[in-house]
């Protein structure tokens, strides 16, 4: 069965960090990329980050510089540092795995930032 278990998320004031965790289960093979997605109330679900199998990373213009991502690929499990929150980056904080034609998404980790 393929799982997606996440963590880290919570509340911190602005300028605090965090650091989320993502692990998807051995069944997932191939792993093409990792990523991390938000939803706050009554927005869209937007790209925050993402690495590829290779490497590569990409961010939202919004957290470049503020956050990080990282995976590591023995563990299936990727990472995301977040520095110097804001309280815009109040959200729901999912994870995102793409092995070939199949997406996988986690349950949600809440993030929230107070002024």
């Amino acid at each position: 069965q393929v799982q997606l278990v996440e963590s880290g998320g919570g509340l911190v004031q602005a300028g605090g960090s965090l650091r989320l965790s993502c692990a998807a289960s051995e069944s997932i093979r191939r792993i093409n990329a990792m990523g991390w997605y938000r939803q706050a109330p009554g927005k869209q679900r937007e790209l925050v980050a993402a690495i590829t199998s290779g490497g590569t990373t990409n961010y939202a213009g919004s957290v470049k510089g503020r956050f990080t991502i990282s995976r590591d690929s023995a563990k299936n499990t990727v990472y995301l540092q977040m520095n110097s929150l804001k309280p815009e980056d109040t959200a729901v904080y999912y994870c995102n795995v793409v092995s070939g034609w199949y997406i996988y998404w986690g349950q949600g980790t809440q993030v929230t930032v107070s002024s």
